[in-house]
């Protein structure tokens, strides 16, 4: 400012320059400042500080925010990651956070990185939930009262192609597992008891009415030749042939279903992620023989832990 007045008083950039001990360049910058954006050109523009911050109540309300779900703020799937959660804090607080400083903060709410779990739209929660506090304590009494081994049924396939699990390795050294790329598997179908016996029945190709008859038998004579068998409406349950067979059994065999797209409510799905995702999990085989026997060697294994088995009723949900 004191550059420009004595410009106006005459004096030269050098004069100028002279007196206010600066060199002749800066006072010519000066000058053409304020001949393009007029004195207040001239003004100090200091940087800006830093952004406002959210307080420790806004913190708190931030779980209450993102339980609406995603779409709720206008994303496409219901998924949650820091760039929204970003986004979500700006919008309602103004804030603006990097993703690393998201990451911290819903560390701080012990929110973390989750694998989620999915469910049927067609699901019905209440059914479900009514299913395991009323009709499971009335399905062990039924068992007990009518002297049945009540077993929980269910199929699953296990592909040559093995689940891949994480691993320890030494950094920026990605280990490979090789593999036979083909899409050829088993088809098991298992069985798990109160007391923590694990039956099975494995063949290499699609099962069907039949192989749950072949099944169904050799359950009467592994576990007992009164049976309550829980399962889902899987349509080889439903076969004509199955309904024949357990209706010629007598009453030896009684069927009950386990409710609509409730695979969570079946103890042997655990089974079946535990043999996948810790038993076999990066498991390679070069055929189904082979696979087969390391099927066999894992529930084998299983077979020994009668506690895991009891485990997968707790994972379940059903008190044993």
């Amino acid at each position: 400012m004191t550059a420009l007045e004595l410009a106006r008083r005459g004096r030269t950039q050098r004069e100028i320059a002279e007196a206010l001990k600066v060199s002749k360049g800066a006072v010519s910058r000066w000058l053409a400042a304020a001949r393009r954006g007029g004195p207040e050109a001239l003004r100090s523009h200091p940087a800006p500080g830093p952004l406002p911050k959210i307080t420790d109540e806004q913190l708190r309300m931030i779980p209450d925010l993102l339980s609406h779900g995603a779409e709720a703020y206008g994303f496409r799937g219901d998924v949650w990651n820091c760039e929204r959660v970003a986004g979500v804090i700006d919008q309602e607080f103004g804030a603006a956070y990097s993703i690393s400083q998201v990451s911290r903060l819903l560390k701080r709410l012990e929110w973390t990185p989750q694998v989620p779990i999915s469910r049927a739209i067609q699901r019905d929660d209440e059914a479900i939930e009514r299913w395991r506090t009323e009709s499971w304590p009335a399905l062990k009494e039924e068992a007990r009262r009518e002297h049945r081994d009540l077993i929980f049924v269910d199929e699953s396939g296990f592909y040559l192609l093995p689940g891949r699990v994480k691993t320890y390795a030494p950094k920026g050294q990605t280990p490979v597992l090789d593999e036979w790329q083909t899409r050829d598997h088993l088809s098991v179908i298992g069985g798990v008891t109160l007391a923590g016996q694990v039956c099975s029945l494995v063949r290499p190709s699609s099962l069907n009415g039949l192989h749950v008859i072949a099944f169904l038998l050799h359950l009467g004579r592994v576990v007992g030749d009164r049976l309550l068998v829980i399962w889902d409406g899987s349509p080889i349950h439903r076969r004509a042939e199955v309904q024949a067979f357990v209706a010629e059994a007598g009453g030896k065999i009684h069927l009950e279903p386990l409710p609509a797209y409730a695979p969570d409510l079946n103890p042997v799905e655990w089974l079946w992620k535990h043999l996948k995702r810790d038993e076999l999990g990066n498991v390679s085989c070069l055929d189904l023989e082979q696979l087969h026997m390391e099927i066999h060697l894992a529930l084998g294994r299983a077979r020994r832990r009668r506690a895991l088995i009891r485990s997968f009723f707790e994972g379940a949900g059903l008190e044993a």
